[in-house]
C-alpha cells in the first residue's frame, strides 16, 4: 500500500516510515526541503510540499491506501509569543488544508485519513480520567487542539474514513521529550517537576508506531483515539521510576514558579498534565508492548 506522510520526518513520522517499508509498502513524506532531508530508511522517499497546499505532491494521493498528517510547528521550540502561537495553528490549520485540497482532487481518494492531536485537548483536568468523550479544554492548547482535528474533517463527506489520534508524551532514546528529561537525572539532579501531582500520559514510541499502524488498517476505527499507554503516572511517580532505571535520585524538584518565569505560557505542558487513557483503542481489541513506564524506559535506556 501507498502511504503519504505529512510532518513525516519528525520522531513519529520517521519512526512510522522505518515500519511501514519494513512491511514492504510505498512511503512518501512530505517536506519542505526534500533534497535536505537524510537518513530516510531505504523504500521510504521525500518529495517537496509547501506546507499550505496539495501543488506537486497531490496526485500521490489518488489511490493511495493512507494519508497521515503529522504536521505542525514544534510547541516547545521557542516561548509561546503572540507571534508565535499564530504560527503554530497556522502551520496546523494549513496542513489540513492541503490534505482535503489532495483528496478532493484524487480520482480515487484514499481509503483512510489519520489526523495527529494530542491529549492537551483536554485542558488541564487534575486527576480526571480522560477517555475520548471528554470535552476539550478552553486554554491555548486545547483550542489548539479543537481546530487542529477539524482540520480534515472535510475529507469524512468525501467518503474517507478518518482518525484522529491524540498522542501523549512519545517516549524515544533517540529524540523528542525524554532526552531532554533525562539529562537533570544523569546530573544527578533529577525531581518532579512543580509539585510532581500533574499526571504525565506517555506512550513507548513503538506502541505509537503500531497503534498509527492499527488505525490504518482497522475499517472500524475512526474518531478520536487516546494513544497513551494504559497507566498514566504523575510527574513525580514517572521520575521516580526514571530514577531507578537510571539509578539516579528523584527527590530534587523544579519549583513551578522558575518554570513560569523560564518557559511563560509554554510552561502548561510540563505543569498542567491530563490523566488520558486508551479506552477506544483498548475497546477495539489494540495491545500495548508497553503498558508499564518501567519496563519502557528500561527498553529505550537499558
Amino acid at each position: 500500500m501507498r502511504v503519504i506522510l505529512a510532518g513525516g520526518t519528525g520522531l513519529i513520522g520517521r519512526a512510522l516510515a522505518a515500519n511501514l517499508v519494513a512491511d514492504g509498502h510505498e512511503v512518501i513524506l512530505l517536506s519542505r526541503s526534500p533534497g535536505r532531508v537524510t537518513g530516510l530508511p531505504a523504500g521510504a522517499r521525500a518529495e517537496e510540499w509547501d506546507g499550505r497546499t496539495a501543488a506537486g505532491w497531490g496526485p500521490l494521493a489518488d489511490g493511495a491506501q493512507a494519508v497521515v498528517n503529522l504536521a505542525g510547528e514544534n510547541l516547545g521550540a521557542a516561548r509561546w509569543t503572540t507571534e508565535r502561537k499564530r504560527r503554530i495553528r497556522e502551520s496546523r490549520l494549513n496542513a489540513g488544508q492541503a490534505v482535503v485540497q489532495a483528496v478532493q482532487a484524487a480520482g480515487r481518494a484514499p481509503r483512510v485519513a489519520i489526523q495527529s492531536s494530542a491529549v492537551g485537548y483536554y485542558g488541564p483536568q487534575g486527576d480526571q480520567e480522560l477517555a475520548e468523550e471528554a470535552p476539550p479544554g478552553s486554554d491555548f492548547l486545547a483550542q489548539l487542539c479543537v481546530e487542529w482535528e477539524a482540520s480534515t474533517a472535510p475529507v469524512e463527506a468525501l467518503g474517507v474514513r478518518r482518525a484522529v489520534v491524540r498522542s501523549g508524551v512519545v517516549l524515544s532514546a533517540r529524540d523528542g521529550a525524554l532526552p531532554r528529561m533525562l539529562l537533570p537525572f544523569k546530573l544527578f539532579a533529577g525531581g518532579p517537576l512543580g509539585n510532581g501531582r500533574q499526571w504525565l500520559s506517555w506512550i513507548h514510541i513503538a506502541d505509537e508506531v503500531a497503534a498509527i499502524r492499527f488505525l490504518i488498517e482497522t475499517e472500524e476505527a475512526s474518531g478520536p483515539f487516546n494513544l497513551t499507554a494504559p497507566h498514566p503516572l504523575t510527574n513525580a511517580e514517572f521520575g521516580r521510576a526514571v530514577g531507578r532505571v537510571l539509578g539516579r535520585p528523584a527527590w530534587l524538584p523544579a519549583p513551578a514558579l522558575a518554570l513560569r518565569l523560564a518557559l511563560g505560557e509554554m510552561a502548561t505542558v510540563v505543569l498542567d498534565g491530563q490523566r488520558a487513557v486508551p479506552r477506544r483503542l483498548l475497546d477495539l481489541g489494540f495491545t500495548f508492548r508497553f503498558p508499564e513506564a518501567e519496563a519502557a524506559l528500561r527498553d529505550l535506556l537499558l
